[in-house]
């Protein structure tokens, strides 16, 4: 069930906050709540929801067992990790192992095909969070079976996080309130997702769906430098509001029943080095590599090298946490290879940093770099992310793509593109602390000014979901 449908916004998500707000008691709200996940689950994979539940058990085992002392900690800890990773490695890299069996040993061994379950990196990554925070401290655990399970199958980031630490939301399942003002607050978040996913994520990302699949492969003749450029531009764009509007969305419906997540984004496209990008993009993510692998390799402790070699195990295991295939390895060691270059000295990023002209150029270095890496990223194989990068600096042009140029450029689409490149950088923040300095959000003028302006965007977001097909979230495939 995608968040953007007409079922979720008008099915789904009133009836359960509406039976949630009748039920006062907080068990029974708890058990609505972890209900409700279950179906959500289930609309959309019906057939993987014992997975789902059986990876829940292993972890509140696993927790229960851990909660007492004993020698026994580490093996339960060890055989944990090995069924999470197992679990995910069985599902989602089967048959990309095989292939590349098939490739060097020139064998055929038949690929089983196995359909992936949707969020099945998020879920396994927050329950190994559980595990290994409990084994680390007995308090960030619990025996109440139904904690375990509201926490790791809440529906707003069951499929695409943000990932969730249980001892930052503990508190909530226990204890919490969520008044009109919550609500209100929650519902506005929402809708700033729900207008960044349908408005221009989707908008812009038609003309990156073209450039990549059509153009790149010869179906306008012979690709032109222009059209690829533009693709990644658009792709670029179109995986920030993508997954920011995802994280807005759920931020926003945890708010409604009383949980306040953290941030997932804070512009990134505003850094001004691939290190400050990776400290405002998708934060759960990176925040949990740092946690769970970059700190226990030793983190920045152990000399440059050493830091150099952890960070790019860390970016190898960033990329092919997203999935089976060679262009997600390269996309997360080219950014390994850039912030490790930046920790040495060798890209002058902080002494670029030094003056207004310098940031300059390091924000436009950092933005090329993330957005040819992000062509990458899109890319569905080496061999057509060869053919892109090679028309990209050809400077090859041609009157057909001129013409598919014109198309797709429509005064529309150009005006999407404007209002996606201005509030992907820092001029949102900027206005922002400007115009609205500390306390001015909650004056009454500022809250008119706000509900307005989302009620303006849910109605904008539900004539283009009425006029428009289905777009998936494009983190539900990992």
């Amino acid at each position: 069930m995608v968040f953007s449908s007409a079922i979720f916004l008008f099915v789904f998500l009133p009836t359960v906050f509406l039976l949630y707000r009748l039920r006062r008691e907080l068990r029974t709200q708890n058990i609505l709540l972890a209900a409700a996940s279950i179906v959500f689950y289930a609309f959309g994979q019906l057939g993987y929801v014992s997975l789902f539940l059986l990876s829940v058990c292993i972890n509140y085992l696993a927790g229960r067992l851990l909660l007492s002392p004993g020698r026994h900690r580490r093996a339960v800890l060890t055989l944990a990790v090995l069924l999470n990773l197992g679990i995910l490695a069985l599902f989602k890299y089967t048959d990309f192992v095989l292939q590349n069996v098939n490739a060097l040993l020139h064998t055929r061994i038949p690929l089983p095909g196995i359909l992936l379950p949707i969020g099945i990196s998020f879920f396994t990554f927050q329950g190994l969070s559980y595990v290994i925070d409990t084994y680390r401290d007995p308090q960030n655990g619990s025996r109440d079976f139904l904690k375990v399970l509201l926490y790791l199958s809440f529906f707003p980031q069951l499929i695409a996080g943000p990932i969730v630490k249980y001892h930052d939301i503990a508190a909530q399942i226990d204890c919490r309130a969520c008044g009109a003002e919550e609500t209100a607050a929650g519902l506005r978040r929402f809708i700033r997702g729900l207008a960044k996913k349908v408005l221009i994520a989707d908008a812009v990302g038609y003309i990156a769906d073209v450039v990549f699949g059509d153009c790149l492969h010869g179906v306008y003749g012979a690709p032109d430098a222009r059209l690829m450029w533009l693709g990644a531009l658009c792709y670029t764009l179109q995986i920030y509001y993508d997954f920011s509007g995802y994280s807005d969305m759920a931020i926003g419906m945890g708010r409604m029943f009383g949980f306040r997540f953290k941030e997932n984004f804070l512009f990134p496209y505003g850094a001004a080095s691939l290190r400050e990008f990776w400290r405002r993009w998708h934060i759960s993510l990176s925040s949990w590599f740092k946690d769970y692998l970059y700190i226990p390799l030793g983190g920045n402790r152990r000399g440059r090298l050493r830091t150099a070699c952890n960070r790019l195990l860390v970016f190898f295991c960033t990329g092919i946490w997203h999935g089976a295939n060679w262009t997600f390895v390269l996309w997360g060691l080219g950014h390994g290879a850039l912030a490790s270059l930046e920790d040495l000295g060798v890209i002058p990023v902080k002494k670029l940093g030094q003056s207004r002209v310098g940031r300059f150029f390091g924000r436009a270095y950092t933005l090329l770099a993330v957005m040819l890496l992000f062509a990458l990223f899109r890319a569905d194989s080496l061999r057509d992310a060869g053919a892109l990068f090679a028309a990209m600096f050809s400077g090859g042009t041609s009157p057909a793509g001129s013409l598919l140029l014109a198309r797709l450029l429509s005064p529309a689409a150009l005006v999407t593109l404007l209002v996606a490149v201005l509030c992907a950088g820092n001029l949102v923040p900027t206005l922002r602390a400007r115009l609205c300095p500390e306390g001015a959000e909650s004056r009454p003028g500022t809250l008119l000014a706000a509900q307005l302006v989302s009620l303006l965007l849910l109605a904008l977001s539900i004539l283009s979901l009425a006029s428009g097909g289905f777009h998936p979230f494009i983190y539900f495939q990992f």
